[in-house]
């Protein structure tokens, strides 16, 4: 049984625990989370042209909108920066892939109703006829904004990519390069 001593002492307690939450509260609305910057990282593992067109228009909107952005191109998505196929210095299994994985961005198929690259023209008319940018101006704006484009080293390894395959002026690291990245950004997308 309760007496009026031990409510006012519950009581009491209640009130001074609730004073010291909404004080830390209040303390952590003054000062934001520590570490996060105007930033997104964003991973482009698919090489189908939809999803490189959609990430490199993510990438231009959030850097003119002053986001900085990082791009961090893996396995497959890695064909959205090639410029040419290069077979010479490779083994088999380097030329198989080589030869099966498309060479620029321009060789891109769409990941739904390709219909063996026809889809892909569809779009790139449409894009035209709408008087949206082609995936090819879409990666210049990218660079003209800053964007930071890095190629994943052990993807360019383990498919045989050489460094003459790759547009100029990308940057090339590893999975720490990313999460460095990412760790400091709002906002961070898988593409």
């Amino acid at each position: 049984m309760t007496t009026p001593m031990t409510e006012t002492v519950d009581t009491q307690a209640l009130l001074a625990r609730i004073a010291e939450l909404e004080q830390r509260v209040a303390a952590l609305e003054q000062s934001p989370a520590q570490g996060i910057e105007d930033r997104l990282a964003m991973v482009v593992f698919s090489g189908d042209l939809d999803k490189a067109i959609a990430a490199f228009i993510i990438a231009t909107g959030a850097a003119s909108m002053g986001l900085e952005v990082s791009m961090f191109f893996t396995f497959w998505g890695i064909s959205a920066v090639k410029k040419q196929k290069v077979f010479s210095g490779k083994n088999l299994l380097e030329q198989g892939f080589t030869a099966m994985l498309p060479g620029k961005l321009g060789e891109l198929g769409l990941s739904q109703m390709n219909f063996f690259g026809a889809g892909a023209q569809i779009i790139r008319n449409l894009m035209k006829k709408h008087d949206v940018a082609s995936p090819e101006e879409l990666f210049a704006m990218a660079r003209e904004l800053g964007v930071r484009m890095v190629v994943c080293d052990m993807s360019r390894e383990l498919l045989g990519i050489k460094d003459e395959e790759l547009v100029e002026g990308l940057e090339t690291g590893g999975v720490a390069t990313f999460l460095g990245d990412a760790a400091r950004s709002k906002v961070t997308l898988f593409i």
